[in-house]
């Protein structure tokens, strides 16, 4: 069923396994963003806000990805980057847990996170009078206590590719009082997340990895349905104001997803991005899940098969339930080895010192991308001097 979808993307024969950082390009969008620059800018100008629907867009397009997520229409807002919305969800969070209980002044937060995730928690505690503590994800669920507002939290890791438990963290948290702000960075549009069903509070992730929406593209915020009258943004702007053209002095919130607005949204980006996820008319996540999978397993497979036994070390969860859509290989020499194989068209990334990532986007990987670069990376390992055993002691990659 996604086989067909390879051909909706601009592809050459370049292995391309980094759609985990930046997903390639939908064919569609280099003609839609040409109208928009033509037409809607050039020829309409400030008419556009209006008969092309640039004001209602961040919710339109939030409306596009709710699916993707497991959200019901009315709750994805699409606006400003993922470190902002980490920022308005966290704090917006707090807000919420200390409304019913003041004591509640400690955020915990996932001591492997992705860096900016974790300086903005730690700026939200400054902001809320909380204190910051860091504890493994695996953790989360048994940490939070009486004094807890705000877990936050990578639904997966995004050096290892370890997949966290959203449902059970967050269930635990909500038995222990508290709220849980997820990062769907590394999971929206790789797998189901499914945040109606495990009554997600809060959800941030951006729009450039696995939903190829380019390069910077914008972000988005869940808010589950019941928190939005009181979800008191950090960031309070005129696009969320109720009235925004009153100009009233005062600020009064919109309802529901719109409170997640601040400022005015880059259209050009914001109509890429909508352009993009029209790739997934049709498309089951559920399907996508399964592909993901199957690849990852068939890549670790041929990884074992044509390496040498030592030369690297699968540091991404075999089991199914705790894996996303990358495998990480830990490697000696990872820089160099990365930059072997993206020199003989296999395109990966690292992180230091010592990991290799392989970003799986089942809309157009094949199981022959799968195949290829296992076997140039098995090539480059032989040709890299200082690559020889990856059994070393060496930095933990998480």
């Amino acid at each position: 069923m996604l086989a067909g979808k390879r051909s909706e993307f601009v592809l050459d024969d370049t292995v391309y396994l980094d759609g985990n950082s930046l997903g390639a390009l939908p064919a569609s969008v280099p003609d839609r963003l040409a109208d928009v620059v033509r037409h809607e800018w050039g020829a309409l100008r400030i008419r556009s806000w209006t008969e092309s629907g640039w004001w209602e867009a961040p919710e339109r397009v939030g409306d596009r990805i709710a699916p993707l997520v497991g959200a019901a229409p009315g709750q994805v807002v699409v606006s400003d980057s993922t470190s902002v919305n980490v920022l308005k969800a966290v704090v917006g969070a707090v807000r919420i847990a200390q409304e019913e209980t003041p004591a509640r002044r400690e955020i915990l937060v996932d001591e492997a996170t992705f860096p900016t995730d974790g300086y903005i928690a730690a700026s939200a505690a400054r902001m809320t009078g909380c204190t910051l503590r860091p504890v493994p994800a695996d953790a989360m669920a048994g940490e939070a206590g009486p004094s807890t507002a705000v877990l936050l939290v990578n639904h997966v890791d995004y050096r290892t590719g370890e997949l966290a438990d959203l449902a059970g963290t967050t269930a635990a948290a909500h038995r222990a009082g508290a709220l849980v702000v997820w990062d769907l960075c590394h999971t929206a549009g790789a797998l189901p997340v499914d945040l109606d069903a495990h009554d997600v509070d809060f959800a941030v992730g951006c729009t450039y990895k696995y939903l190829n929406g380019g390069p910077g593209a914008p972000a988005f915020l869940y808010v589950r349905a019941d928190l939005a009258g009181r979800f008191d943004s950090p960031l309070p702007g005129w696009n969320s104001h109720a009235d925004p053209f009153a100009m009233e002095s005062a600020y009064a919130a919109g309802d529901g997803a719109v409170r997640g607005r601040v400022g005015t949204p880059d259209i050009l980006s914001l109509l890429a991005l909508e352009e993009s996820l029209k790739v997934w008319d049709g498309v089951g996540i559920t399907d996508v899940r399964a592909k993901s999978l199957a690849l990852t397993d068939f890549f670790v497979r041929c990884v074992e098969a044509y390496v040498p036994a030592g030369r690297v070390r699968v540091v991404t969860p075999a089991a199914h339930e705790r894996r996303g859509s990358q495998v990480a290989l830990r490697c000696p020499e990872a820089g160099a080895v990365m930059e072997g194989l993206i020199a003989r068209g296999v395109v990966g990334d690292y992180r230091r010192p010592d990991v290799l990532r392989f970003g799986f986007t089942p809309l157009y990987t094949s199981f022959g991308d799968a195949e290829r670069a296992a076997r140039v990376l098995a090539e480059v390992l032989a040709a890299v001097p200082g690559a020889a055993s990856a059994e070393a002691p060496t930095e933990d990659a998480g």
